[in-house]
């Protein structure tokens, strides 16, 4: 919860994030020297899987860590056998945006009034990846 809260003007709350930590989510978390310095949480929906949320302590940020949780969540749908991924993202946050696209994410959308905002409401833009099968990753390193 600290990092979820230190990452976020509009966390998540503590029995929303309890709810996500079994039943059709899964979760990856990256330690550095037994130090918890981020996390996500995917969700499974069928044969796709949707990245719910992904969160790097603002001092660890900047270090790549936050491409390592992504490449290990696409690396979990893969294994996993799933089609799709998806996420939302708000528009504002070009710094995750621009990690999406790094991972191969494409905008497909975008849902109107998604996320709450110091001024009411902010669009989200809806990001797809359709998986590979019998391939490696084709995430850069």
């Amino acid at each position: 919860m600290a990092i979820e809260t230190a990452c976020h003007d509009f966390p998540w709350s503590e029995k929303t994030m309890h709810s996500c930590l079994s039943g059709r989510y899964f979760n990856g978390a990256l330690y550095v020297q037994n130090e918890l310095v981020g996390f996500y949480i995917g969700e499974v929906a069928g044969p796709d899987h949707t990245l719910m949320d992904i969160c790097v302590a603002p001092p660890h940020q900047g270090q790549g860590h936050a491409k390592a949780l992504l490449s290990d969540f696409i690396a979990a749908s893969e294994q996993a056998g799933a089609e799709n991924l998806f996420l939302e993202v708000r528009e504002s946050n070009v710094s995750a945006i621009a990690l999406y696209q790094w991972a191969g994410f494409t905008e497909a959308g975008v849902r109107k009034n998604y996320y709450p905002s110091a001024n009411g409401k902010e669009d989200a833009i809806l990001m797809a990846l359709t998986l590979s099968f019998g391939s490696e990753s084709t995430l850069l390193s």
